[in-house]
Formats: C-alpha cells, sequence, structure tokens
C-alpha cells in the first residue's frame, strides 16, 4: 500500500511518500517539498499548490492519504493562510485518490514516540530509525511529511476513525463516516453537466446541485455545491424584531409573576404570625 503523507503549509508544503508491506513494514519512496515564492499572490501561490501535489498524485498514485489537522493560537493572521493551503490540498487529493485522513500533532506524536509532546529532533530520529535512512530527511517539512505518513500506517488499522469528515472520532465512535469517492462521482458528474452546459449556456449552479450532495453523502444541510437550496431560509429583520419583542414580553411577566408569589408569601407569614401571637 502506498501512503502519502502531507504537511500543508502555503510557503512550504512538505509531502512524503512510504509504501507499506503485508507485514507492517514501511520503506521511504521519497520526498521532498513544494515551495511557492512570497512576492506573488495569495491566488497564484495556491495554483502552484495545487499543481504541485497534483503531480505527487499523478506520479506515484498512493492508496491513501494522511495530512496533518491545522493548529494555531498565536498567529491568526499565518493561520489563515495556511488553512488555504491544506483547503486546496484537501480538494486535490479527494479528485485523485479519495481516501483521505487526518491526525492532530498530538496524534502524530504520540504514535510515533508514545509522548504527544515530543520535541521535533526526536521525532525525526524516530523517522530516520523506522525507515531506515541513512540521514535525516531535509528540510523539515518533508520529515514530518513522513512522520505524518507513519503515524497512518500505524493507525490504518482502525479502519475510518481517521478519515476525514468523520466528525464523531473524537468521541472514539465510528459512525456515519462521510463517503469520500461519492464526492467524486458528485464532481465527475457536475464536471459532465457543466461541459454540456457551457455549450447551452447552463452551469452546474443549479439548486438541486446542494441535494444532490446531501443525497449522496448522507450529510444535512450542505449547501456548498453550486448555489445553496432554494428551501434554505434566512431569519428576516421583522422576524428578529419579533422574537426580541416575545422574548421581552415573556421575562416581564415572568418577574410580575415573581413578585406577587413573594407578596403572597410575606402576606401568609404575617398571617400565621398573628395567629401565633
Amino acid at each position: 500500500m502506498i501512503i502519502l503523507g502531507i504537511d500543508p503549509g502555503i510557503a512550504t508544503l512538505g509531502y512524503g511518500v512510504i509504501e507499506k508491506d503485508e507485514r507492517g513494514n514501511c520503506r521511504a519512496i521519497d520526498c521532498g517539498v513544494v515551495v511557492t515564492p512570497k512576492e506573488e499572490g495569495l491566488p497564484v501561490r495556491l495554483a502552484m499548490l495545487e499543481e504541485g501535489v497534483k503531480k505527487i498524485l499523478d506520479k506515484y498514485r498512493p492508496d491513501e492519504v494522511a495530512m496533518e489537522e491545522l493548529f494555531f493560537s498565536k498567529n491568526i493572521t499565518t493561520g489563515i493562510a495556511v488553512a488555504h493551503a491544506r483547503g486546496v490540498a484537501l480538494l486535490t487529493c479527494v479528485k485523485e485518490c479519495g481516501r483521505l485522513y487526518e491526525y492532530t500533532p498530538m496524534q502524530i506524536k504520540q504514535a510515533l514516540t508514545g509522548y504527544g509532546r515530543a520535541d521535533k529532533k526526536q521525532i525525526q530520529s524516530v523517522v530516520t530509525s523506522l525507515l531506515h535512512l541513512k540521514a535525516v530527511p531535509k528540510p523539515d517539512d518533508a520529515a514530518d511529511a513522513l512522520a505524518i505518513a507513519l503515524c497512518h500506517a500505524s493507525a490504518s488499522r482502525f479502519g475510518e476513525l481517521f478519515a476525514v469528515g468523520n466528525m464523531t472520532r473524537a468521541k472514539g465512535k465510528n459512525q456515519n463516516v462521510t463517503p469520500l469517492n461519492a464526492y467524486q462521482e458528485l464532481m465527475m458528474s457536475g464536471a459532465r453537466s457543466s461541459k454540456k452546459g457551457s455549450r447551452s449556456g447552463k452551469g452546474f449552479s443549479s439548486a438541486g446541485s446542494a441535494d444532490a450532495l446531501q443525497k449522496a453523502t448522507g450529510l444535512s444541510g450542505v449547501t456548498g455545491v453550486g448555489r445553496a437550496s432554494t428551501s434554505l431560509k434566512l431569519p428576516t429583520k421583522t422576524t428578529t424584531k419579533t422574537t426580541v419583542k416575545t422574548a421581552l414580553k415573556e421575562e416581564t411577566k415572568q418577574k410580575s409573576e415573581g413578585q406577587v408569589c413573594v407578596q403572597v408569601q410575606k402576606s401568609l407569614q404575617r398571617t400565621n404570625k398573628e395567629k401565633e401571637i
């Protein structure tokens, strides 16, 4: 089985390709990076990343693709750019492969070293040892991508638990996994419809495309393909104002009822005291 590991990034996207045999042993096939110049604008850099990832997929034809989940806490601006790059990589991979998996940085470190907070040098040392390499892979992004691929090689026995689209994996459940091949089939049918529509002046942007995606994937409320379904209704300003007024009236009513209850309780207490006297 050929596994492609991807370490997403906007300036440097790392990739690592390994082969896993029937016994579970892994060997490195290739690793490297896709670099984009900072002088270019974001759309151009994303297009370069797409072209680079597609070339890797065409060359090695991986059976499965593993990718690192995106986490950032300080530099939000950089995180957004990396998120764009990760989205492009996901889109390119799902078109060509369809079997996508993702792991958090802590899960990758835990799988390779047994310690979720291992440093970069420890990860690189384990990668070099497991793949029987003569030296540590360079640059660091390539080594990280190999680590992601090795993590998936060891975790692939858990089936679809770490599949992209499985929203229950954090709870340890493996239900309602989105069949990514359905996305591919829908894209292919959409592309054919788009080609036919371009001749007749119609594009693949009908309101029914969202319903088609929902039917293919089992996801509810999906409106990501074409225009949103016409059945999707958004709250208007009038509806919002009416809701707020109703809430205020209800709150005022509850307060007045509470005040009456307090007065009744005080009245009963005075009556009881007078009886005792």
